[in-house]
């Protein structure tokens, strides 16, 4: 069976890598979004893109700063580059890694064959754009999960040509650098890219070193047929500071926990990735295939010493068709992987015996067919569904023989449509989605448990366009969950325990509004509105889920010119997230206020401010969840404290 689902991920017969998804591109400030024979059609549903260029006068560490300002993605800092991303709740009980969110980097999946992976290994400097997709909309891109997926596309030779260079530093030792150039020449074109970062991080026990390079080549063999390929490595040390108690965090933000120290806890990555894609374009169909080599290396002293080495191989693919007022569109994204996983005893950070060792296998493989009908101008129905199928197993060889396997297959169909007058289009979707578990969620520690997958319908409606002085992006959802997988913390040392909850549901409003005040003052926000609770729980009733707040606000008033400018920033919680499932607890309430700048020194160099936490506010951002808070339960991660960095950017 494995073999038949390699040769089919593999043959070209469906087709590959989708780059945009917004169909307007004055919907948003900030966002750059160009003609591209790779462009998949307007979606029904929420989508954003955000380019380098609103995140070039900033100390852009993680995906928190470059999508702050990119609605429905909820981002809270942990320390240094580990941060919750979470898009409608997706991994909501994840307290690290990544679950419910397909990430992508040139339309390859970086997620391992089970779903997990580490927002570490993007850095948003090294990227011209990020691509927000959000639930339903993710499709084209062959993922179903609750949250979309998000797309970090690399510079090439044709759109970043000449030599780019940045440096900039600050608060607790803070060093980064960038050099970067593209060149092209006839029919080819070549893009490099090195990228160092160094801090002491705002926490005791939270120093991080981080290396990383990203390149690709591409060649036109033909008028129709183009071949690019990327490279990327990467090497990361982070130190952990681990979690606190409420009393302790807000007392005092800056220590370590015991445990962390203790351990000397860190999470070390090397990993690399090769990846080569193939474009034919004859006009009214377009073939695209891509086939990919993942190499990870994770060393993790916690609880105990985790010591993973995976392999991951892959294809993308994806066929276009226009005929007329119907188009359509057919491809699969083919995941294959093994880990070698062993732990042992941590020692103050040093070896000691072999505690657990085992292999894991893990295949996920999602197809999908989708169907396009302008019936009249201005007017789009949208029709598909995704086919994915998986297998996880775990054979374990120490402390005791035992294996674990379990096989998933899912069909999850989509309705949209799409209405556009002028400037502004109005969506709606109902769409279905499924997440498999992974390792994480099923080898507990030790054993397997066999969880089943993670189940949901989502009804969606939303505007997005420009009118007079305003451009907006408003989105209002409902998920009803069957079998969400939440987790709670045993302890803060050890990964969290996994359960199936009954039902659940998630709502919200996902809303961006940015506003033109006049030629020297522009204003932009985002607001977030989560609603996330059981259903009839037998144990929790109708509890609200942990960990995300109901109200987020952020927003931004920029004053000066396109080359000399201040901005005042406020992020604003006004009521915490609860810290548990019996809702006796919450995170703090607070507002952190920050302010960026730049100034243009001359052609081609210019500088940016960046004050984070101006006010030295002590809160408590982030949660681990448990069943129930008290006092002593170490599981809250302070708020970022108050720094100050300064950059400077050179094109040469």
């Amino acid at each position: 069976m494995i073999r038949a689902l390699r040769a089919l991920a593999c043959a070209p017969l469906f087709l590959a890598v989708p780059v945009r998804a917004e169909d307007d591109p004055q919907a948003r400030r900030d966002i750059v979004v160009t003609a591209h024979p790779d462009t998949p059609p307007p979606a029904p549903g929420g989508t954003d893109t955000v380019a380098a260029a609103a995140i070039d006068d900033a100390t852009a560490v993680s995906l928190r700063d470059a999508l702050a300002f990119s609605p429905g993605v909820y981002l809270q800092p942990r320390y240094g580059q580990e941060v919750r991303v979470s898009i409608r709740g997706s991994g909501i009980g994840r307290g690290n890694h990544v679950r419910g969110i397909t990430l992508f980097q040139d339309g390859v999946p970086i997620n391992l064959a089970d779903g997990g992976g580490d927002f570490q290994e993007i850095d948003p400097q090294l990227f011209e754009r990020i691509d927000v997709i959000r639930g339903a909309s993710s499709l084209a891109w062959g993922a179903a999960t609750l949250g979309g997926a998000i797309n970090a596309a690399t510079p090439t030779g044709f759109s970043t040509a000449g030599l780019r260079a940045r440096l900039d530093g600050g608060s607790f030792g803070t060093v980064r650098g960038l050099l970067s150039g593209g060149i092209r020449s006839g029919a080819g074109d070549a893009f490099a890219a090195v990228a160092g970062d160094s801090s002491g991080g705002d926490r005791d026990h939270a120093d991080r070193h981080a290396l990383r390079f990203n390149g690709n080549v591409g060649l036109a063999l033909s008028s129709v047929a183009r071949n690019r390929l990327y490279l990327s490595a990467q090497t990361i040390r982070q130190k952990l500071p681990g979690a606190l108690t409420r009393s302790q965090a807000l007392a005092d933000p800056k220590q370590a926990s015991a445990a962390a120290l203790a351990g000397d806890q860190a999470r070390n990555i090397d990993s690399m990735r090769v990846q080569d894609r193939l474009d034919l374009d004859w006009g009214s169909v377009r073939l695209a295939v891509a086939g990919f080599l993942n190499l990870k290396a994770l060393e993790h002293p916690i609880f105990e010493i985790i010591d993973q080495k995976s392999t991951d191989t892959g294809a993308v693919a994806r066929l276009d068709w226009d005929a007329g007022p119907v188009s359509l569109a057919a491809g699969t994204l083919a995941r294959f992987g093994t880990v070698h996983s062993r732990r042992f005893r941590n020692l103050a950070s040093a070896r000691g015996a072999v505690t657990f060792r085992a292999e894991q296998a893990a295949h996920t493989v999602d197809s999908y067919a989708e169907a396009r009908w302008r019936p009249l101008a201005g007017v789009t129905v949208v029709g598909g569904a995704d086919w994915g199928v998986g297998m996880r197993r775990q054979d374990v060889f120490f402390p005791a023989v035992a294996t674990g396997r379990r096989t998933y297959a899912e069909l999850s169909p989509r309705i949209g449509a799409l209405f556009k007058v002028g400037g502004v289009t109005v969506y709606a979707n109902r769409s279905r989605s499924h997440e498999m578990p992974g390792f994480t969620e099923l080898g507990q520690v030790a054993s397997f448990v066999p969880l089943d997958v993670q189940r949901g319908w989502t009804s969606e409606a939303g505007v997005r366009g420009a009118a007079g002085p305003a451009r907006f992006d408003v989105a209002v959802y409902r998920s009803d969950l069957r079998g969400e997988l939440l987790q709670f913390t045993v302890d803060q040392s050890i990964p969290a325990a996994t359960f199936n909850a009954g039902r659940t549901r998630h709502q919200g409003v996902e809303a961006s509004l940015d506003l033109a005040l006049a030629r020297w003052a522009a204003l932009r926000q985002v607001y977030s509105y989560s609603d996330f609770r059981f259903r009839d729980d037998a144990q929790y009733r109708d509890n609200r889920l942990p960990v995300i707040p109901r109200h987020l606000w952020r927003g931004e008033l920029k004053l000066g010119s396109a080359t000399t400018w201040i901005a005042p920033r406020v992020e604003w919680v006004p009521q915490g997230a609860w810290a548990d499932y019996r809702n006796t607890t919450r995170t703090s309430r607070y507002a952190l206020l920050g302010v960026g700048g730049s100034a243009a020194i001359g052609p081609k160099l210019s500088a940016f401010l960046d004050l984070r936490n101006l006010t030295a506010t002590r809160a408590n951002g982030d949660v681990s969840a448990v069943v129930s808070a008290t006092p002593a339960s170490a599981i809250y991660y302070p708020v970022e404290r108050r720094a100050a960095y300064l950059g400077l950017r050179a094109r040469l």
